[in-house]
């Protein structure tokens, strides 16, 4: 492979030529012989002003480029440097065709055969890496990259990175690089080439498969290590000193500050577990809490041989306990223990339908990637569990095919069951000291008594004020238009090749006989895709009804469906409906057990045809809960829940469905979990609202009498570290019309931006309200130098959104809805704070409107007993997102006088650290935070 490659990047004034961008940077950096022999790099005068955005990205300026080359005068250079050569580019289809089209420009035609893509190589040999942005990648490999986003740094990184990834492709086992070969040839940029030349270098010399790798059947994977169960004789005593506790923190912890609460914290946990009480915890921030609590849980279920069940919200919490604070434990703890995550079995990969798919005559782009990410992943991962792939979003739909859904066919049939992912995850469950699940799946396995976590009566539940939110979702169900099309266009009829036609095929080949036929089936499915849309289109007319009432008109309506509407003459058409589209989904469930059944009773089923029918198994695990939820939703509702229905007016029927949640998930949790289990630690950072826990007691079903309870504040002083200020100068929120009071806040938001020099997160209760507010600020011009990211409004997942702005000196987040918790932006990205409203849920919003009806009915003040301590502990959370570390400091301002001016304003600010206050007009408040800033 003596080939040379040429590694570019371009800085460019934006992302279309067409439109008039031009390049104002460029590098070419040689590789030959797998070593970088030259770098060629100017600064380019592209003829127009650089906009503000990429100024503040490149650090490059309309200075620097106004004795700059223009690109004619340097295209000579460029064309000689790459012709003969393989064009490689972190991203090669915006670096290629920008520079095609200045070249095509200057004259010059036909000079790249051959590209490589380092962007996309990435993803096939890096599966599980969390980003393939190059700065990123630079700081997980270790690549020194001193000035991001400017072409001379990216294009040496760049290099560095193609190096690194050809190093990474030669270690690999020759039969999973062959295997990548063969599917690399429909990837975009041309890694075939470089795959089949690397292959052909591993077939000259034969290499011993590493000890930890095996071969099993063609292919190569990590061996599975079995677990040693602990030594049941073993007795251990816990740190109950505080000069033991700190001896051992000390050893987990370089510069290990004490930390009373973390302490305080240790023993409330180890008491709750010894004396089999349930325990109720409130850690201020900084306190130190996975280690509060997984320190005398690992003590006591190793001592008592009991194992202990952590559950989190999120998966990456989960991971994160798992490959940071657990690893670092193994290191401390004087004993052995063991420790494994379980999650539901659809999380983990079904050997059996991956062998089969790499035999598929399948050649999407998405597909081919995925299957290919598979493969270098199966010799790295200890657990099978596709959530450590960073898949594309259209690889999605490919996971959701190879996930694990049990077995239909008998199960000792399956030639991988030796090497199953869950079973394996199973078993060392079963065989842990303490096994980190997540809330939904601890739920789920109460509620189906499933049996799928090891039976235990010790449970620590880690981000508890989002157990109830978990336990609704649960116990909720929904039915959406686009699931419904999805799910029926998967089945498809005869002629569109989906799984109807595949299971249709194997029942022909082997001659077999169903009582429905292939044309009675395909008219059962023309007939519900008729229904679905019916039904869709009735529950669109109560969206538009609604939207009709509604006084302050708003894209998207939630229209509670109560026992009056259901007796309205509208719901019994919606009604008769839902029968005729059971009807017709039982005819299929029908049509394809019956075939599937018809299939599992032949003596011999070939491994592909078995494999197949795992899957289509799967998708019938869907199909029959899918018309679980037209009964429970339209038919049968269960009268504890409360039903909705929602829709965009702007998308309907394609954003419609129908939901319920229980009305109050407290009482099934008090009857089928907490009286269960002999001690549930629940513990977050905000659990009390004015110092009680009462509300969260409430909430979950626990009488107040019952738990432990522990408050412990957190130890950052911050006194010192923050403020709090409130702007007299806005109008009343409840006396203004919403759009004056967005025109108020967005003039203020502007000024105290400049004082700030953005680093600000502005949160908002309300997507209309934040939408607004984002585009009166854009429009008007007043921050043209900043960048503004919009939650819903510019592009990207809220973890896109966060790096962006910790990206930028000067950017804004405008966030709302899951912005106000989970969002983690240490020290200086982040100094201001601006919380635009109270965050009180909406009174007609279903859920509050009917928990607020069924308190009236037993005498009880719902503003007083739900939606305050609600909102307060909301307001706590967002609180929360400005002091992440003892260094941090900055401000938060409160632009919602009703914190002043109502009688309730003081529980919001009794909710808060004592902090200094500040009221006072505009002017007052920027003249302070430009002197405390």
């Amino acid at each position: 492979m003596s080939r040379k490659f040429v590694v570019v990047d371009l800085e460019t004034t934006g992302n279309s030529y067409e439109k008039g961008d031009r390049i104002i940077q460029i590098s070419a950096v040689t590789v030959e012989d797998y070593k970088i022999v030259d770098q060629y790099t100017s600064f380019v005068n592209p003829g127009i002003s650089i906009p503000t955005f990429i100024g503040e990205l490149t650090g490059i300026n309309d200075d620097m480029l106004k004795d700059a080359p223009a690109f004619t005068e340097i295209a000579d250079v460029i064309h000689r440097l790459l012709v003969d050569s393989i064009f490689v580019a972190h991203n090669v289809p915006f670096d290629l065709s920008f520079l095609k089209s200045e070249l095509n420009a200057a004259g010059y035609r036909q000079w790249v055969t051959e590209s490589v893509d380092t962007v996309e190589l990435c993803k096939v040999l890096m599966p599980i890496a969390t980003s393939y942005k190059l700065s990123d990648l630079s700081e997980m490999l270790g690549f020194e990259h001193e000035n991001p986003h400017q072409a001379d740094s990216d294009a040496l990184v760049t290099s560095e990175l193609l190096l690194m990834l050809i190093e990474k492709t030669r270690e690999l086992p020759l039969i999973t690089i062959e295997k990548l070969t063969d599917l690399a040839h429909f990837l975009k940029s041309d890694i075939a080439k470089l795959f089949h030349t690397i292959t052909k270098e591993k077939r000259r010399k034969m290499e011993d498969l590493p000890k930890e790798l095996e071969v099993y059947r063609g292919i190569a994977l990590k061996k599975k290590v079995q677990p040693f169960p602990t030594d049941p004789k073993i007795h251990i005593e816990f740190p109950s000193s505080q000069e033991e506790k700190q001896q051992l923190l000390m050893s987990f912890v370089n510069g290990y500050e004490k930390r009373d609460g973390q302490m305080q914290m240790m023993d409330t946990v180890f008491e709750a577990l010894s004396e089999e009480k349930h325990a109720v915890v409130e850690a201020g921030t900084g306190i130190g809490k996975s280690l509060a609590y997984l320190i005398p849980a690992l003590y006591y279920a190793v001592d008592h041989q009991q194992p202990i069940i952590i559950s989190t919200f999120t998966l990456q919490m989960q991971d994160q306990l798992l490959n940071n604070e657990i690893k670092r434990l193994t290191h401390i703890i004087p004993f052995p223990f063991s420790v494994s995550v379980l999650k539901g079995r659809s999380n983990y990969l079904n050997m059996l339908k991956f062998e089969q798919s790499l035999t598929d005559m399948d050649n999407s782009y998405d597909n081919i990637l995925t299957k290919m990410q598979i493969l270098v992943w199966l010799i790295q991962t200890e657990t099978g569990d596709m959530d450590e792939l960073n898949f594309s979003s259209g690889g999605k739909h490919f996971k959701t095919r190879m996930r694990h859904d049990g077995w239909f066919l008998q199960k000792e049939k399956d030639p991988w069951i030796s090497r199953d992912f869950y079973m394996y995850a199973r078993q060392l469950a079963l065989q842990a000291d303490i096994v980190i699940t997540n809330h939904s799946m601890l739920l789920v396995d109460i509620e189906q008594e499933k049996n799928l976590l090891p039976d235990s009566d010790f449970i620590i539940i880690d981000e508890a004020h989002n157990f109830i939110k978990a336990a609704s979702k649960c116990l909720g169900e929904k039915l959406e238009y686009n699931a419904c099309k999805f799910l029926l266009n998967n089945i498809g009829t005869f002629d569109k090749n989906q799984l109807f036609a595949k299971i249709e095929r194997i029942i022909q080949h082997r001659q077999l006989v169903p009582k429905v036929s292939t044309a009675e089936f395909d008219n059962f499915v023309l007939q519900l895709d008729a229904e679905i849309d019916d039904f869709f289109m009735l529950l669109s007319k109560w969206v538009i009804q609604n939207d009709r009432n509604q006084s302050n008109r708003v894209s998207k309506h939630q229209v509670r469906v109560t026992q009056e509407i259901r007796q309205e003459r509208n719901w019994q058409s919606l009604t008769m409906c839902a029968e005729r589209l059971l009807d017709f989904y039982r005819e299929i469930r029908q049509g394809l057990e019956m075939r599937l059944e018809l299939i599992k009773n032949q003596k011999e089923i070939p491994i592909a045809d078995r494999a197949f029918v795992e899957e289509a198994n799967s998708f019938m695990l869907e199909w029959i809960a899918f018309g679980g939820k037209i009964k429970s939703l339209i038919l049968k509702p269960i009268l504890q829940d409360v039903n909705w229905i929602e829709g965009d007016v702007r998308t309907l029927p394609n954003s419609v469905g129908m939901y319920s949640e229980p009305e109050n998930p407290g009482a099934y949790l008090a009857k089928h979990f907490f009286s269960k289990k002999k001690c549930v630690v629940m513990t977050s950072a905000t659990l009390t609202v004015d110092h009680s826990f009462s509300f969260f007691l409430r909430e979950v079903g626990l009488d107040e009498t019952l738990p432990i309870q522990s408050k412990i504040p957190s130890p950052f002083a911050y006194d010192k570290m923050a403020k709090l200020m409130i702007p007299t100068d806005l109008p009343e929120i409840r006396s203004t019309s919403n759009d004056n009071y967005i025109e108020a806040i967005s003039g203020h938001l502007a000024a105290i931006a400049c004082a700030t020099d953005g680093r600000m997160l502005v949160l908002f209760t309300s997507y209309d309200m934040l939408r607004k507010t984002y585009n009166l600020i854009k429009d008007s011009g007043t921050l043209d130098d900043f960048i503004l990211l919009a939650q819903g409004v510019t592009s990207g997942s809220r973890t896109r959104l966060t790096k962006s702005f910790q990206q930028f000196n000067k950017a804004i987040l405008f966030g709302t809805s899951s912005f106000w918790e989970g969002v983690d932006i240490p020290g200086k990205d982040l100094t201001c704070l601006v919380i635009v409203r109270l965050p009180f849920s909406p009174p007609h919003e279903p859920i509050t409107a009917a928990r607020n009806e069924a308190l009236k009915k037993n005498g009880k003040n719902p503003f007083s007993e739900y939606s305050l301590p609600e909102a307060v502990i909301r307001f706590k959370q967002g609180f929360g997102r400005l002091i992440r570390t003892e260094t941090d400091r900055g401000i938060v301002i409160v632009m919602d006088r009703r914190i002043d001016t109502s009688a309730y304003g003081q529980a919001f600010l009794k909710s808060l650290p004592s902090i200094p206050i500040q009221r006072g007009p505009l002017k007052e408040i920027i003249t302070t935070i430009e002197k405390w800033l």
